[in-house]
């Protein structure tokens, strides 16, 4: 029997890469899955050999001045017209959207062909892209049905089903201690799939304040490659343990290790920290776009599930607030305590059963 064919469009940085893969390695078994991205999400995905992966490139609308903006619609018209004849040549039964710009022209171009298409959004605020494209979509597939942004008049289009995050993560089974039995802070220092610059030059400092006072601590840091050797010296010159990393498709690996993360507000990581259930405090991106990492972090701080720490404020509250932690031991028996009340282990079988819903509805 024929496999249907599923296309998933994602593209851009990792929080919108990895959950695509993950769905995409979900569903290969079921279905014929074909993943549409641009160059920088084919980039993430170039170790992967057994998924079918397409470039369709977009561009989001700038709106800086009439030249660029010009130029960006004259980018998502190509790409629509890209998608169609892809579309045309390879019609799947429907079309799973993961938000953001590079999934646009694919879920345009599918209802210009009348293919079924549902969108994915995992923020605490709909994207711009999903926003435009949900009056035209079967579903909008939530995280979480806090969700800001929708007009009532979609609320049937709704349909909650977790977090989606990398399998691996969902079966992990870490037994991470706590460093207040431990004695020892493991931090782990994430900035995103392209790092933090942030965090390299104002942390380092913070962690040698720590030390001085008496706090144990071990660093794994994630920074860009250009901020790789002034760490390095400077944890040497502190005698401060660490590892830096740059981008690893392999967090597991230091999930495992950790008791304490500093991240940023993506979606997708702290998502993906509250099933491995490792107490953080997030940063959020104050450019973010409609400001949603702030959503996104006011979201879990508010669940208990981690503390939230403006960027502006680090040189000044950073360092009392994880010398609280590491001296109170019922702050993080708290966080631990609600993280463990939550789990997207059903993450996968909701979508399959809502999409094999979709795909035997009559049009």
């Amino acid at each position: 029997m024929t496999k249907k064919k599923i296309l998933i469009a994602t593209g851009g940085t990792g929080g919108h890469i990895f959950p695509a893969y993950s769905l995409a390695n979900n569903l290969n078994n079921s279905y014929d899955v074909i993943i549409t991205s641009d160059k920088r999400g084919l980039n993430y995905l170039k170790n992967y050999k057994n998924i079918n992966f397409v470039k369709i490139s977009s561009s989001p609308l700038i709106k800086k001045n009439i030249l660029k903006l010009f130029f960006s619609i004259l980018i998502i018209i190509f790409s629509i017209i890209k998608s169609l004849i892809f579309l045309l040549f390879n019609r799947p039964s429907i079309i799973f959207g993961m938000g953001g710009y590079s999934s646009f022209p694919v879920c345009v171009a599918a209802y210009i062909l009348k293919i079924k298409f549902v969108i994915y959004e995992n923020n605490l605020i709909i994207g711009k892209a999903n926003k435009y494209l949900l009056p035209l979509a079967q579903k909008i597939f939530v995280s979480y049905k806090e969700l800001e942004g929708i007009s009532e008049k979609y609320n049937d289009k709704i349909c909650e089903v977790g977090n989606i995050i990398r399998e691996e993560i969902i079966n992990s089974n870490f037994s991470n201690f706590d460093f207040n039995k431990s004695g020892n802070i493991n931090l782990l220092v994430l900035g995103g799939s392209q790092a933090a610059r942030v965090f390299a030059d104002d942390l380092p400092k913070i962690f040698e304040k720590l030390k001085n006072s008496g706090v144990p601590i071990t660093v794994f840091q994630q920074c860009q490659k250009k901020q790789h050797e002034k760490l390095s010296q400077f944890y040497e010159k502190t005698n401060i343990q660490y590892e830096i990393f740059n981008f690893t498709d392999k967090i597991n690996n230091y999930y495992s290790k950790a008791n304490l993360v500093i991240t940023r507000s993506g979606a997708s990581a702290l998502g993906e920290l509250i099933n491995v259930n490792v107490p953080f405090i997030t940063i959020p991106l104050p450019t973010s776009a409609d400001n949603h990492q702030l959503k996104n972090a006011e979201f879990y701080e508010k669940k208990g599930y981690g503390l939230l720490l403006k960027e502006k404020d680090i040189k000044d509250k950073l360092f009392d607030l994880i010398y609280s932690l590491y001296n109170n031991k019922i702050l993080i028996k708290n966080i631990l305590s609600k993280q463990s009340q939550h789990s997207d282990k059903e993450i996968f079988k909701n979508l399959q059963n809502q999409i094999k819903k979709i795909l035997n509805e009559k049009n």
